[in-house]
């Protein structure tokens, strides 16, 4: 353990975790030491590079909060978050389809009843989102959990709009009926820009990369005996579909975000505004048989 030599340290430090007890743990740890060591030396990492990622690193963990997740946003810019869900959310075509969480999910929302209204009381055109949960074979799924979030008219979710008191507005805990079916009132998303205040924002603005994201309405679906499913639905017809910063475009996942006039279409009784529906049905694949 003297004398060692940049040829000599990779094997010396992972020859220290010889005892690690968890197999996985240890593969994981031998191949990290193997790649980090391996990409030092492929650029040739100078001491003052070094500190300069350590600092960035650093200041990455401190703008962490509550509401917050700067290491998720990075992860999701860098491309590795979407990586991670394909390879462990590999399913067939008819499945709906994973998509990144991101870094504005909270636990702590609150559940509301079918058809509720959860803007919070905040301007835009209003959404109407009528959903069903069903198996392979399209039978409901009754008594799932599906959490909903989303931005609003200006881009802002509800932990970066200045002022507001409601702080759970477009998002909520609904439950599906016997039907499968969910439905809620709300406002419609808007396109924004990933957090540009922060260690992720500098790194963007280095590699000459968009922060903006196309609109979505995030959605997070659980029930016993199915996988859970983590997605999102994209309106068609947005200008930021194809320059995702956090790769998260599914095309399985574009939706036509219907746009009625205040007095056509299915809602008209229940808004004298113009509106926008969605519908969609979400469809679970079974947990895998040991």
């Amino acid at each position: 353990m003297r004398d060692l030599t940049s040829e000599t340290i990779t094997e010396a430090v992972i020859s220290t975790m010889r005892d690690t007890k968890d197999a996985r743990v240890a593969e994981i740890l031998e191949s990290l030491v193997r790649h980090v060591h391996a990409f030092v030396r492929e650029v040739d990492l100078t001491e003052e590079e070094w500190a300069r990622g350590i600092d960035f690193l650093t200041r990455t963990g401190q703008k962490c909060t509550a509401t917050r997740q700067e290491f998720i946003l990075l992860s999701d810019v860098l491309g590795v978050t979407m990586l991670v869900d394909a390879l462990g959310n590999q399913r067939p075509a008819e499945a709906t389809q994973n998509s990144v969480l991101g870094p504005f999910f909270r636990d702590d929302r609150p559940q509301q009843a079918d058809g509720a209204d959860i803007s919070g009381g905040l301007p835009g055109t209003p959404l109407f989102f009528e959903g069903r949960v069903v198996n392979r074979e399209g039978a409901p799924v009754s008594g799932a959990a599906v959490d909903v979030w989303h931005s609003d008219a200006d881009g802002h979710y509800d932990v970066d709009v200045p002022g507001l008191e409601d702080d759970s507005a477009m998002r909520a805990l609904f439950r599906t009926d016997e039907k499968g079916h969910f439905s809620f009132r709300s406002i419609r998303p808007a396109s924004y820009p990933i957090p540009g205040d922060g260690p992720v924002g500098e790194l963007m603005s280095a590699t000459g990369r968009s922060l903006m994201r196309p609109a979505h309405v995030h959605l997070l679906v659980e029930a016993p005996g199915f996988q859970r499913v983590t997605t999102m639905l994209f309106p068609s017809d947005d200008l930021y579909l194809d320059a995702d910063p956090v790769f998260g475009v599914k095309e399985s996942l574009v939706e036509s975000f219907e746009t009625y006039e205040a007095d056509a279409g299915p809602c008209r009784e229940l808004t004298d505004e113009p509106y926008t529906l969605l519908r969609r049905a979400f469809v679970l694949e079974p947990l895998p048989v040991d």
